[in-house]
């Protein structure tokens, strides 16, 4: 193929240019082009290039009417189907095409038939391909090769390319098919290019806009996911999302902290099974297609054991996820709320229910019985006296009656103790409330302790922080809570161990630990060991008074009791006492 230019046959408006079709030079001839006239009307496909190619007035309002069209059209897509539709009508073409290939949008097309249809796999990509590789012709050209085609069918036999220049370079094409080589004339090609010129700076325009709606609505969503992102994070709750595939799509940060947190990356487009291996995974799955079956919300709760020993209580929820236009449940949401703080509440509600029944109780019976229980123990002291004075020498059951009433005394006693503690309940607790020094009564009570027979194998540790705050409290009482623990816990240290006192300064209040290296406490008496009468001691080695006393002395100084244990490792029993204002 040859293109030739030659110089304008007249100075002013006349513009000459040569095509060679087919290695054949055209016949030149002069095209007016005549500048546009802003009041013509938008391109419709009634505007129809009627006239011969030399008709000046006809090319400018074709011209004119396609530029108030693509005036106010901004996408791309839009932009081809409008060329092509004017061009495929104005020239009476069998096919016109628009071809471009767009910085970050890719390649766009459109084509009308002469019917005005729009036409469907029309383009030869290979083709294209390959002719933007080889640096096509700056300028249009007529192609009679078939094999060269930029567009498939058999319904024309000769194209009409003009390249569409962008930004210096060509980036595609206006591709007209004419059903034969003689529909086609320089003066449909002066229009071609002229229509070809605007389009190429409309659509490079309309491709800007578009880019930037697009980078705007990309940054608004990226925004806007990252700030839901950030909202999912501030929940006070442990979160994720699975779809119908099982597969888990969003984890929030609250499900990344903890002894059972797992970072966001490892979670995120795994099968939530696999994530999840440390849970049954039966039961799992069960849940979460009930969910998906249902669409119903299902609450759970759960317990699990922290690294420190304490039982942590969670809320689960699933909540299903449904489409809004057809009801299918789509996602599963899970959401998992610590609510340890308000079992524990709950259950101090509960205890402090149970103290007062006692205390009532208490306050109605506990004199009847000791009296008779007195009398009884005198009784057998007395006779027990008698015995040893020999009353009962000769008789037969003399060791029987000796066995018996030391049996009787004893028993009696260990009634008594049971309702001196009962009496601890149904007293108001008032005492002598004065600022004190913790670390003097961790000191005496650790003192007193180590005076215990029981104790010889356990070895004490005091651990006091520099400079505690004092508290207001009573120190009698509070040392009668310290000295019941520390016997607690050298009980559970049969064998011998460590016994640590423990004092130091927090925010608010003043924390004393009490902390034994013995067997522990099962998860299942967790939540019973402050319970009156309960005890894991054998008969008459406890009365399951010493722990709810314990716990009534520290809730009436308005501070809090907690324990934290490993089964095998041992106990940690923790007060915290307001600081004094």
């Amino acid at each position: 193929m040859e293109v030739r230019e030659l110089p304008p046959a007249s100075p002013g408006n006349l513009h000459l240019s040569v095509f060679s079709v087919s290695q054949r030079p055209l016949n030149i001839k002069t095209v007016i082009r005549m500048p546009l006239q802003s009041a013509a009307k938008p391109y419709t496909r009634s505007t129809q290039l009627t006239a011969s190619a030399g008709d000046a007035a006809a090319e400018i309002r074709f011209i004119s009417d396609l530029g108030r069209s693509l005036l106010f059209t901004v996408h791309p897509k839009k932009v081809a189907c409008r060329v092509a539709d004017a061009i495929q009508n104005g020239v009476g073409a069998e096919l016109c095409a628009f071809v471009a290939e767009l910085e970050n949008i890719g390649i766009i097309s459109c084509a009308f038939d002469k019917k005005g249809e729009i036409v469907s796999d029309f383009l030869n990509r290979t083709q294209l391909e390959k002719w933007l590789d080889l640096l096509p012709p700056q300028i249009g050209y007529l192609e009679e090769n078939k094999g060269s085609f930029l567009l498939t069918g058999d319904m024309h036999s000769a194209e009409y390319v003009s390249p569409l220049h962008i930004n210096g370079e060509v980036k595609g094409a206006i591709v007209v098919g004419f059903a034969n080589k003689t529909d086609f004339s320089e003066g449909k090609a002066s229009l071609i290019d002229a229509a070809t010129q605007m389009a190429a700076m409309s659509v490079n325009l309309s491709a800007h806009y578009e880019a930037a709606i697009n980078n705007s609505v990309t940054q608004a969503r990226e925004e806007h996911r990252r700030f839901t992102e950030a909202i999912l994070d501030a929940l006070p709750v442990s979160l994720y999302v699975v779809d119908r595939d099982y597969r888990i799509v969003t984890w929030n940060r609250h499900r990344e902290i903890g002894v059972q947190g797992i970072p966001r990356d490892s979670a995120i487009g795994r099968n939530v099974f696999e994530v999840l291996a440390r849970y049954p995974e039966g039961r799992v799955r069960q849940e979460f297609e009930r969910a998906f079956r249902t669409g119903r919300i299902e609450r759970i709760e759960q317990q699990t054991v922290a690294e420190d020993g304490s039982t942590k209580h969670w809320l689960v929820s699933k909540v299903p996820m449904k489409d809004p236009e057809t009801g299918e449940v789509t996602h599963v949401i899970t959401v998992g709320e610590d609510v340890t703080m308000r079992v524990e509440a709950m259950h101090a509600v509960s205890r402090a229910e149970k103290l007062a029944a006692v205390g009532r109780l208490a306050a109605g019976v506990v004199h009847e019985i000791n009296n008779p229980l007195a009398t009884i123990a005198a009784c057998a002291e007395a006779l027990e006296q008698r015995a040893k004075e020999g009353a009962f020498e000769g008789c037969e059951a003399a060791d029987d009656v000796q066995e018996y009433l030391g049996l009787i005394k004893s028993e009696a006693f260990r009634c008594k103790s049971i309702t001196t503690g009962l009496l601890d309940f149904s007293r108001a607790r008032t005492g002598n409330r004065i600022p004190i020094d913790i670390g003097e009564i961790l000191r005496s009570s650790a003192n007193l302790v180590s005076h215990q027979k029981r104790g010889e194998n356990v070895l004490i540790e005091l651990e006091i922080a520099d400079d505690i705050p004092q508290v207001k409290a009573d120190g009698g009482q509070i040392q009668q809570a310290v000295i019941a623990l520390a016997t607690n816990a050298i009980d559970a240290m049969p064998d011998g161990g460590t016994l640590t006192f423990r004092a130091y300064g927090q925010s608010k209040s003043v924390a004393i630990e009490v902390e034994d290296t013995g067997i522990g406490i099962p998860p299942d008496d967790m939540s019973k060991i402050f319970e009156p009468f309960f005890t894991t001691k054998e008969v008459g080695k406890g009365t399951g008074l010493g722990l709810a006393v314990c716990y009534g002395i520290i809730t009436d100084h308005s501070g809090r009791l907690s324990v934290r244990s490993t089964v095998g490792k041992g106990t940690t029993f923790t007060i915290l006492l307001p600081i004094t204002d």
